[in-house]
């Protein structure tokens, strides 16, 4: 997923959340996201821009722990 702004993203289908893990470390868990929002997103060129359009001020979220602290 190659991208500026995003490390990694996971969606789980079974509970409609998103995580994403940012280059800087910051890891946020997005509810309620459709399953064509994030085929979408896993589609997208700029998974930044889509995010910024499509997920973004969208969807509730919580941050979660950065990887690697508990």
């Amino acid at each position: 997923m190659p991208t500026t702004a995003i490390r990694h993203a996971y969606y789980r289908p079974e509970s409609a959340t998103l995580d994403l893990t940012f280059v800087t470390g910051r890891r946020y868990r997005y509810f309620a996201v459709p399953p064509a929002v994030a085929e979408g997103f896993a589609a997208a060129r700029s998974k930044g821009g889509y995010f910024n359009r499509r997920i973004r001020d969208r969807f509730a979220f919580d941050e979660l722990e950065p990887e690697g602290e508990s």
